[in-house]
């Protein structure tokens, strides 16, 4: 199998460096500066434990990759991304016949929980990865993983649920390469759980952190909105304490010599003054969902007001005290 990761950012760049690691086929899919550094110097991986340059084929648009009936495709942009990807991938002519959409397995290896219903729509295909991978993407053609023994765990099903073959597969594969997989037919209920801790992301984007005492209560204020919203809308979602047991001691944050503070996705793409932010499809998909089942989300709907206006103004990270957001 070779591994095709549309958006070679934090996390796919993590999951690519680490599959190329152990031996795997792999093509980082980037655009612009990033695109470029991957091309001339490689794919430079820091981790706890070593700074590697892995030399992966680059490509920067769909166009350069002549598509394989073995091929793999791992979307990991975010999501406000996600529509113009597979709109640009699913026609795409696979060696043998076919199309993407109609041949090839998509996995959604992101944040949020729309991605996969999106991308039902133009591939046959789609799995669900529910995304427990704390990495950076600050500077061109560098990725910082900074959790050892394990990069990341990273369930994968199909959508909308069940097992197959290829996700055992990928698993298998991922296991190899410094990953705790395990095959979930229900991995949509890990990726809800995943979103109640992303709530999060916005209050550490906008204040600089999500555990500094008015920074913390407000982000705890956010998840219990999102925990009322998914019990009326009947929404199953893993519990804090499976996922606790299932990580034990195998994710673990270390220092990375010469790596930067970690912080997460929303705070980073402030930081590289991106120009989106995902929280309509984090604090929004619970405002959305609150709409439509009658619960009131305040702090959630401040809280994607506030982000989106950070990304649109070009703010820098930790800007906004917790006490000053109203």
């Amino acid at each position: 199998m070779r591994y095709i990761i549309i958006g070679a950012g934090a996390v796919g760049g993590a999951i690519g460096g680490r599959l190329h690691e152990a031996g795997h086929e792999v093509v980082l899919v980037a655009r612009g500066a990033h695109y470029a550094e991957l091309r001339d110097g490689g794919l430079r991986l820091r981790t706890p434990d070593a700074s590697l340059t892995l030399p992966i084929p680059a490509a920067d648009r769909p166009e350069a990759v002549e598509l394989r009936q073995d091929d793999v495709l791992v979307l990991a942009v975010k999501t406000q991304d996600t529509v113009a990807a597979l709109e640009a991938w699913a026609g795409r002519p696979v060696a043998g016949g076919g199309t993407a959409g109609e041949r090839l397995p998509l996995l959604c290896a992101q944040n949020g929980v729309v991605n996969e219903r999106l991308a039902l729509r133009r591939f046959r295909y789609v799995y669900g990865v529910c995304v427990w991978l704390p990495a950076q993407f600050l500077a061109p053609g560098v990725i910082t993983a900074p959790c050892a023994p394990l990069t990341g765990m990273l369930h994968i099903g199909r959508f909308p649920d069940g097992t197959d073959e290829v996700a055992r597969r990928v698993a298998a594969d991922l296991e190899t390469a410094y990953f705790l997989a395990p095959v979930a037919g229900d991995v949509m209920r890990w990726k809800y759980a995943k979103l109640l801790s992303n709530l999060a992301n916005a209050v550490e984007a906008i204040t600089g952190s999500a555990s500094e005492p008015g920074s913390a209560e407000l982000a705890a204020r956010a998840r219990a909105e999102g925990v009322a919203v998914l019990r009326a809308a009947g929404i199953a979602f893993a519990s804090e304490e499976e996922q606790a047991a299932l990580r034990g001691e195998r994710m673990r944050m270390r220092p990375v010599p010469g790596g930067d503070p970690a912080h997460g996705s929303s705070w980073q793409s402030l930081r590289r003054g991106a120009g989106s932010i995902e929280a309509d499809y984090l604090n929004g998909e619970i405002v959305q969902l609150g709409r439509l089942h009658g619960v009131e989300t305040p702090v959630n709907e401040l809280l994607q007001r506030t982000a989106n206006r950070f990304a649109r103004e070009g703010r820098a990270p930790g800007s906004l005290a917790a006490a000053e957001l109203r």
